[in-house]
Parts: structure tokens; sequence; C-alpha cells
């Protein structure tokens, strides 16, 4: 017998969970009817839906109908739960809405609505509570076809001429059939449900059985059963715990069939090797509410829980099934959980994962700066049942703090990314087209590049790495959307290029790009409905032009005023209470995800945020290139002076010339390593008193592919040799306290300790013939402009007031670097790796002062050769003498 997965959907206090209830009763698999304000309705099966009396969980039923069977899925109502009845929409057949006959379409009903559509679910509708007074059947009948498709038809009554007429309005080839035949037959019906062009409405009381068996009666005649294929696929939407704690996989069959003990996996190809996951199916159960039979196999249509799978994630399609959609549906602020005292933050981190694992949307977040667990949530609702799940599952006492908004961002006009990543042995380019794309479409990713130029293994890869991760923006660090990202170039290499080689190169060409582009910050806003007196309605109306909103003319009806539009969610935040008050608790808003939109405030956000996209060190957007065995590293602003592939795009795009950065974004100054030899005199005065007076040039870029190659030469033209002795800077304090010797002397004197370096200093230039700079950090003494002076054959440089020796190693060996060989003794890692993107050559402390010892070695050997050399010749002279 085949099943269909029907899930009914509403929005809170629509009926739902009754209706449930009700079909489960009728269909005869309840003995007795229960209830939700009695506490025992079969599909509330967890404490906290029986004391809120509201579905949370999603839950599923075995019903039989007809000739087949039915999984009927409950879901959560309630806005706060959105995402777990989102995750539900991606393996149903069809679905009911419930709408209430007394409040009539709500804003979450055509939330609801949008979403079946986006899922491409057929829906049937039932009209619930139409035993209450005020309900009016044609007016509601009216309001369906207005405010959600022209396609709704009453069903469930006489099927006479007018009925079949109104069926018929909704197709062409429907209206043609009825014009020839007089009726429809119930497959052609079928099928216009199936292909969302008709929507069967149903009308009645849940509560009283009204209409509940015209429902069913039509879910069995005007449905078709999917055709699915032989082989295995399954469709992930949740993970559960049982209450012994056995971690659940509910998954719909998509294909074929599913066996216990089957070894089930989400491998698929491009997909990283870290996000893979493997495992047995242990038991497979079929639920129905709180209990569940055991099953050998399970065929294709039918949803079960599966034992014994670890890494699974809602969302995943197993086998033929391809991956679901990302949710639209997602949490809009951010909480901090305030641990109590004593807990260990990285311990209830790993914990709460758990709970993310159940709950995607939640968005766990280790903030290491703060040291704080961050968190997503859709309102308070949600909070206080999280709070009351940490407490039960893991007896923690937890808390949030004050909500903050969860923004995103974008850019204005399309920009070229450019991300080149060539430490020594590696090597790839790549070059992004990021266009704006259309409000709420999310990040879409595609190819333009020829396979003449990059291999098609190589061209998917780069797109999988774009899909993998998110990436932040660079005004506030929010994540990136509306993002149309293009490849159109790319380079590898065909011994050094591997698999990572070209997620960095992705990464930073979106970052790069990014950083150039002119961004935009959004933020989200609700779509808001508020009934309230007529005689309130200017005070409204003030009230929410205040509040940054656009606002509909109102509409009246008797002595009550209906207002609509929509408002920043920042600004919606408390009004609720605010519109009780002044209307006396006569006045209710209700209020929608309506999407992300330009912020009312980006200035005001970024400047509070204080996001700095420059010392984002896990997001660089600068490239790395390769010179003389040593990669060194490019500001993004430069990368196209040295980049290897011409993309044919223009180097700026043509509606961005002359633009002002968009208000908001500041001017981010450069890294410490940024100045020039003009800039620095003291610098200059060394370099100029050696070689004479500077002559700026452009830096060639430095790698196996020259610019000359990429412009047609038939040969490459190798890099220029660095002219010149080569540099050695010494971080002065660092050796100090690297060296024991020298330690040990400045303990008690420091001025001696320094003296001593400076001697070996000068013993090493004198037998080594490069250029000294031995660089001591000034920077605590205030007042102090720095100084550079000549000991013996060396340069002795004290840096000024608030500049380090850091700060001024890195300046002189990005400058000097540009045409001499350059080295760097330190053993303080962090310039270490800036002295490596430089290009100049790295040496450890401890390395240094072996090669310091074996100088002062050669040159005690020298002197020793020298004096018996003398002595040889004095002796030589004596005994010529006395011969004479």
């Amino acid at each position: 017998m085949g099943k269909l997965a029907v899930g009914i959907l509403a929005h809170v206090d629509a009926g739902k969970t009754t209706l449930s209830e009700a079909m489960l009763y009728r269909s005869g698999c309840l003995k007795k009817l229960g209830r939700v304000d009695h506490r025992d309705a079969f599909l509330d099966t967890d404490a906290l839906e029986r004391e809120r009396g509201i579905t949370i969980f999603s839950k599923q039923a075995e019903l039989p109908v007809g000739e087949w069977g039915i999984t009927l899925l409950d879901t959560p109502g309630h806005v706060d739960f959105s995402s777990e009845m989102e995750r539900v929409l991606g393996i149903l057949d069809y679905a009911v809405l419930v709408i209430s006959g007394a409040d009539g379409i709500q804003g979450h009903t055509r939330t609801l609505w949008d979403l079946l559509a986006r899922y491409r679910v057929p829906v049937f509708l039932f009209v619930n509570k139409m035993d209450l007074p005020g309900s009016d059947r044609e007016g509601l009948l009216s309001a369906l076809k207005s405010q959600l498709e022209e396609g709704c038809a009453a069903f469930g009554g006489e099927e006479g001429e007018a009925f079949w007429e109104e069926v018929a309005l909704c197709d062409e080839q429907a209206m043609a059939r009825y014009l020839e035949d007089g009726v429809l037959p119930d497959g052609f019906v079928a099928s216009l449900v199936a292909q969302r062009r008709l929507f069967p409405c149903y009308f009645g009381s849940a509560l009283r059985l009204d209409g509940v068996d015209a429902l069913l009666k039509g879910i069995e005649r005007f449905t078709q059963m999917p055709d699915y294929p032989e082989t295995f696929g399954a469709r992930i939407y949740k993970i559960g715990r049982d209450p012994g704690g056995a971690r659940l996989t509910f998954l719909k069959v998509t294909g074929g069939s599913l066996r216990v003990k089957a070894l089930l996996t989400n491998r698929r190809e491009g997909m990283p090797e870290g996000a893979v996951w493997e495992g047995k199916a242990d038991q497979l159960r079929i639920y129905s509410g709180s209990r569940y039979r055991l099953a050998e196999e399970v065929f294709a249509g039918e949803v079960c829980a599966v034992a014994g799978l670890d890494g699974s994630r809602p969302g995943e399609g197993l086998g033929c099934e391809a991956m679901g959609e990302p949710p639209s549906l997602e949490p809009v602020l951010t909480y901090r959980v305030e641990l109590p005292e004593g807990c260990d933050p990285h311990l209830a981190f790993r914990k709460l994962r758990q709970l993310e694992e159940e709950d995607p949307q939640l968005r766990l977040s280790w903030d290491g700066q703060l040291r704080e667990i961050q968190v997503r949530l859709m309102g308070e609702v949600q909070m206080e049942v999280l709070q009351r799940l940490i407490r039960e599952r893991f007896g923690w006492e937890v808390s949030f703090g004050t909500g903050s908004i969860v923004y995103r961002e974008t850019i204005a006009a399309p920009v070229e990314g450019i991300g080149h990543f060539e430490p020594l042995r590696h090597y790839a380019e790549v070059h992004l087209l990021l266009e704006p794309g259309e409000p709420g479409s999310g990040l879409e990713f595609g190819t333009a590049c020829s396979e003449e130029m990059l291999d098609r293994s190589w061209q998917r890869l780069i797109l999988t790495h774009l899909e993998e991760q998110v990436q932040p923006g660079v005004l506030t660090g929010s994540p990136v959307t509306d993002l149309r990202i293009t490849l159109v170039a790319g380079r590898a290499h065909e011994k050094h290029t591997e698999g990572g080689d070209f997620r960095q190169a992705t990464y930073r060409a979106v970052r790069q790009g990014l950083m150039s582009a002119e961004s935009i910050l959004l933020e989200p806003w609700y779509r808001f409905r508020l009934e309230l007196p007529a005689g309130s309605v200017g005070r409204a109306l003030n009230d929410l032009q205040r509040r940054h909103g656009q606002v509909d003319p109102p509409e009246t009806a008797g002595a009550d005023a209906v207002v609509t539009g929509s408002a920043p969610v920042a600004c919606m935040r408390d009004y609720a209470v605010e519109v009780a008050s002044y209307t006396r608790g006569q006045g209710r808003l209700s209020c929608t995800l309506l999407g992300y939109a330009p912020c009312h405030n980006q200035q005001e956000v970024v400047e509070a945020l204080g996001y700095d996209s420059e010392r984002d060190l896990e997001h660089p957007a600068d490239s790395v290139f390769c010179a003389h065995g040593a990669g060194f590293t490019v500001r993004w602003d430069r990368v196209r002076e040295y980049m290897h592939v011409e993309s044919g795009l223009p180097s700026r795009n043509p509606g961005m010339q002359g633009a002002e950065p968009a208000a908001g974004v500041p001017r981010r100054a450069g890294p410490a390593y940024g100045g020039s030899l003009e800039q620095d005199k003291e610098l200059q005065a060394i370099f100029e008193r050696t070689y004479g007076p500077i002559k700026r040039r452009a830096m060639a870029p430095q790698s196996a592919l020259s610019r000359v190659e990429r412009e047609g030469a038939e040969k490459p033209v190798p890099a220029p040799v660095p002219s010149g002795p080569e540099y050695l800077l010494v971080d002065g304090y660092n050796i100090l306290h690297a060296w024991d010797e020298l330690k040990e002397i400045a303990r008690d004197n420091l001025d001696a300790a320094r003296g001593s370096l400076m001697d070996l200093m000068s013993n090493y230039q004198g037998y080594c013939g490069c250029e000294v700079i031995l660089v001591f950090d000034a920077y605590k003494v205030p007042g102090n402009p720095g100084s550079v002076t000549r000991y013996h054959n060396i340069h002795v440089v004290y840096t000024k007031e608030a500049e380090t020796a850091d700060a001024y190693i890195e300046k002189a060996t990005y400058e000097i670097g540009k045409n001499h060989r350059v080295r760097v003794a330190t053993s303080d890692s962090a310039e270490q790796l800036i002295i490596l993107g430089h290009g100049a050559l790295r040496l450890s402390a401890r390395a240094f002062r072996e090669e310091v010892e074996l100088v002062e070695g050669k040159i005690s050997a020298a002197l020793a050769r020298s004096n018996r050399r003398v002595k040889s010749d004095a002796m030589r002279d004596a005994f010529e003498k006395a011969g004479r």
C-alpha cells in the first residue's frame, strides 16, 4: 500500500492540532477524541506542548485513507517555531492549510502560503471554527480568492452545475472539458490539484467533527500517488532524540527502499571530506504519536526515524536525492547565553550543539573575544522553551541577554574579485564576478570560465568552495546575501596546485571583491497588520512614521480600522506593548518577517559594531604571490597589478566610476607596513647613504608566470634578481631575551647587553659584508622622536613614540625588499608571517645564534691564523738578522 506525506499547517490558535485529532478519530485510529485544552491530544506528546497548549515539535501519525495510507505530519503554528515547520515542507506530497473562520487570513497565513508555493506543495484548505458567531462562508471564500489564489474553490457541498463551473474556471483546459462533458473526472481534478491550479476549500468545525469526513474523502478522491524511482533516495527533515537519549534521524524515503542495517552516507561529488559522514541504520522506526513500531524495510513514500546515524543534518539528501533548499525563515535576533556560575563555557558549547543539531536555525556560535556563547532565536516563546529544554536535558539554569539584530550585507554594483594563493610549491588564481541579486534571492553561483583556461574539475571545486561557506561582509562582518557570484577566470599549475589552494584563492577573491565594492547593510523588516479602534489611527500613523515604517492606506470597518505596511524589525520590537497601552487593550499587532532591506541607519550601526575588515585575520582579502622561493603578501587593493590571468572584465565597473562609498562605510586605514620610504626619513637616510637617491619603480610580478607571458611573449621573462648587498634587520630586544648569555647580562645591566649585541652585530657585518640594521623598541618613551645612529659599521635604530620595532621592521622589509634581498632575525611568530608575506627570508633567534657563533668561530680562526702568521714572520726575521 502506497503512502502519502500530508502536512497540516496553520497560524497559531486556528485549530490545527484539533483537526489532526479529528482526522485520526474519524479514520478509526483513535478510540477517544483528545483535546488541546484538556492536555490529552494524541500528537501533543511533549510536556511543554501540553503545558502551553501549542505545538512545538513536528509529529507524525499513520492513518488509512481509501486504498492507500497517509503519514500525517502535524507542524508548529506559532511563528517562533516556524523553522521546525519549514523543515517538514521539503518532504510533503500535499498540505492541509487550516484557517480560523473567526480570525480570517492572518499575516502568518500568508507566510505559510508563500512557503507552500516555494516548495511547490499542492494544498487543501480547511476553514475551521465555522460554528462561531460572525463566521461568513461567502466572505471568507472571497477573501481566499483575493488574498491567496483565484484557484480556491469551495468543496464538500453539493456537486451541481455551479460547483463544476467554479472548478472549471481555474484552468482553460478544464473549462474546455467541462463545456464538452458537463463534469470533470476525479483523476482530472486531482491533476489540477497536483499542479497547484486548483485549491479545494472545505468548511467546518474540527472540534464538532463537522466537515472532517468531507476533507478525508476529498483527500482520497483528489490526490495522486507520486512516481518514485527504483534507486534508493531519502530526504532528512529532522533530528531528534528519544526519551533514552538515542539520536534519531527522521527522513522520507524518496526512491527504492531502505532496509535495516543498510549503510548510509551523504557523500557526493565535490563534497569536502570533513563534511562527509557514514553510518548504519541500526533501527527503522515508524512513529505514530509517541509510539512506534520497528520495520525491517521502509519503501518509497514512507516516513521513518533511523537510529544509529551520527553527523546527519536536516535538509540533506541521501542516495539519488538532491540536497534540499536552504530555509527562507531565519531568526533575526541574536542573544547571549548567560550560563550559571562555575559552568565551563567550552563544555557547555559542546553540549548545546546537540540542540543545534535538532534546530540548525539556532546557529550557535562562540565569540572568542567576548568569551561567550551566542544563539539566534525567533522570539520570546522560543527563548522560554529553550531555557526549559536546557534545564531538563543538562540541568543548567540559563538566561539570555538582550537580543541584537542579525544583519546581512550586499553590494550596490558589479565588481570583480581576484584571489591568488602562491606560497612555495602551491598555486591557484581565481577571478569572480560579484553582482547584486534580487532582494531575497540569497546567493547564486555559476561559471562562465572556458575549460581551455581552467579544467572543469577545478571549476567544480571552486563552486563547491563558494557553496560550503557564507562569507562575512566588510561593513559589520555580517553574512553576505543577494549576490550572484560567477567564476570568470582562473589558473592552476600542473605540478603545484592542490585542492586547498583553490579554497584559499576562492575565499580571497570573494573578500577582495567585497572590499572593492560599495557595500550595503541590510536589516530585517516586518510586514505588520495593526487592528485598532478608528479613533486611534492618527496616533498609529504617527508612531509608524517615527519608527521608519512604510504604511498602506488605512482601511476602516465601522468603528474599527486596519493599518498594514512594513517596518524595520529593530523599530518594532516593543511596539505591541505600546499598542495595547494606548488602545486600552483593544488593539492587536501581528508581524511576519518580510525579508531584508537596506538599513535605515547604516552609519550608526556600522560605527556601533566597530568591525574592522582588515583586522579579520580569519577572512583575508590580500593575496599571496611567490618570488625567490618565498611567498609575499599583496594588499587587496594592489592585487590587480600582480595577477597572472586577464579575465576580460573592465578593471573597474563603469557604473562605479567616481562613486563615493555608501553612507556609513568608513575609509579603512592601511596596515602598519604600508608606509613609504619617502615618508620614513630614518629608513630613507640609511638607504640613501649607501645607494644614493631613491628611484621609485613599480614592483613587477614575481612569479613563474610573468606579465610578459600574459601579454603574449613567446617565452616567460624571469623576475629580476635583487641587486646590491643583502640587508639584515635584527629585532634587538627579541634577540636579547632569546639568547641566554645576553639575557643574563640584561638582568644586571640592559645597556651592557645592548652594547654586547651591537659588538656581535658589528663583527658579524665585518665578516659577512651585509648591511645590518639593529632595531630597538623605544615606543613607550613619551615625546621620543626616534633616532638612527651609526655604530662602527652597522645602523642602530631606536623607534619613535608609538612605533614598535615590529612595525618598523615590517615597513623596512616591505620597501627594501622590492629591490634587495632581505633577511630578518626574530623569534616573533606573528612578525615572521608578515615577513614571509613581504618576500623576506625569516631567521629564528636560535638559527641566527648558531649563525653568529659560526661567524665568531671563523673570525677567531682567522685571527689565530693571522697571529700565527705574524709570529712566524717575526721569527723568520729574527733568524735572518742572527744569520747576518
